[in-house]
């Protein structure tokens, strides 16, 4: 019962965010009276870290799966993209928001291990980049690999890209290609041309 209500309210969380699902909805949805779901969790903020502690892992696993199989470096960026946008149903009530202004501690601590993931896998996707000749070799790669997680963070400011106005989905494409097009060789951008109009066909 557990695992069913981890995963009835992170489905819950990202779709409606983390303010505004009660316990109330969580026990309405699943059919379960709310002292099962005391049963198992304290009170809400435990499932909200719990919940999202489980969805960290899930989507590191994930990208470190996508990153052993050692794809052209363009193209695992936008695999990687793909990947993260289904894992969190492409965040359409921006809960990155929501978990920031309402549970900041959690999201601080989310905010450290992800940067931790991020900064290997981009830094090891730089030096690839670099050796196939697809991206500049005078780049900086510690500048880039955090200019690139700072805005890959800035970005899910919901106030800065408003939903209505910048749909997630194609906020990341344009910030992926943001990014690309700043490194690349001409050898590379021939191959994110060819990737931006498969994606576009």
């Amino acid at each position: 019962m557990k695992e069913k209500i981890l995963d009835k309210a992170t489905n819950m969380f990202l779709t409606l965010g983390f303010k505004s699902v009660t316990m109330d909805d969580l026990a309405h949805e699943m059919g379960i009276s709310k002292k099962t779901i005391y049963t198992h969790y304290a009170n809400k903020t435990a499932l909200v870290q719990e919940c999202t502690g489980n969805l960290f892992c899930e989507i590191s696993e994930g990208i470190n799966q996508i990153c052993s199989l050692h794809k052209d470096p363009i193209e695992e960026l936008y695999d990687i993209k793909k990947f993260v946008m289904i894992h969190l149903k492409g965040e359409k009530s921006s809960p990155q928001y929501q978990l920031q202004k309402y549970y900041p501690k959690i999201h601080n601590t989310l905010k450290a291990k992800q940067f931790g993931v991020m900064q290997a896998c981009v830094v090891n996707n730089i030096k690839r980049g670099i050796d196939y000749g697809i991206y500049r070799e005078n780049l900086n790669i510690e500048f880039i690999s955090r200019i690139y997680f700072s805005g890959i963070t800035s970005i899910k400011d919901y106030q800065l890209f408003p939903e209505e106005q910048f749909p997630s989905n194609a906020l990341m494409d344009y910030y992926l290609e943001y990014h690309l097009r700043g490194i690349v060789t001409p050898k590379g951008r021939k191959v994110l041309n060819e990737i931006i109009n498969s994606n576009h066909e």
